[in-house]
């Protein structure tokens, strides 16, 4: 990963920032990974979640063929889509980062999470994320302009966050088939979230992660 970070032909202050949060990245709570749990069958989840399953799955396969694609139109070398370099934007807190590739993913994942969220009431969001849980670009809905007012940004402005809590480096860094957590987001809401592994010529990504008001609570 370092080599893949010095062809970058970055200032050497910008250089040093994203270094030191792909370390940080890299050094990430190792427990997210004790929330994970093998997948059971599809035929055992309930009616909800197998609908859930299926539209992840699809979601997962389009991202993917829009990243393949980018890499195919030299938009973007494949280091740099895997290297974790993360840019800091200015005034944001929580921290916001751009990459070398999310205005890429602003431009075609957007629509691809707008269609997926158009398929069912009772998501709460859609979201691509890379194997730090980095999300470059969020649906809509949590995409809109940030106003300074903190507890209305954390709500409405929830795009290019890192997000490495427990559950999603669990759903980041899973390559089961898909896993199927509970948690309590940081707004508040308790939610479902079911993810799906997303593949890069054929190496793990990151997910894409389905968050869904649970009807058959367990």
């Amino acid at each position: 990963m370092i080599a893949k970070v010095t062809k970058n032909p970055m200032g050497g202050a910008r250089r040093t920032v994203a270094l030191a949060l792909l370390a940080a990245a890299c050094l990430a709570p190792a427990a997210a990974a004790a929330q994970a749990r093998p997948a059971p069958s599809p035929d055992g989840l309930p009616p909800q979640e197998r609908e859930m399953l299926a539209l992840a799955q699809e979601f997962s396969r389009r991202c993917s063929e829009a990243m393949e694609k980018w890499i195919a139109n030299k938009e973007v070398t494949e280091d740099q889509l895997f290297a974790a370099l993360y840019y800091p934007v200015a005034k944001t807190d929580p921290p916001k980062f751009t990459t070398d590739w999310d205005r890429l993913s602003d431009r075609d994942i957007q629509g691809i999470e707008e269609s997926v969220m158009s398929r069912s009431a009772s998501l709460i969001f859609a979201v691509l994320v890379d194997r730090n849980g980095y999300l470059p670009t969020h649906d809509l809905r949590y995409s809109q302009p940030l106003t300074g007012n903190l507890a209305n940004d954390l709500v409405n402005n929830r795009t290019k966050r890192i997000f490495n809590d427990r559950t999603g480096l669990a759903a980041a860094r899973s390559t089961a088939p898909f896993l199927v957590q509970r948690y309590m987001r940081d707004t508040g809401e308790t939610m479902a979230d079911l993810s799906v592994p997303v593949m890069v010529r054929g190496i793990h990504w990151g997910a894409v992660r389905l968050g869904f008001r649970a009807v058959d609570a367990r």
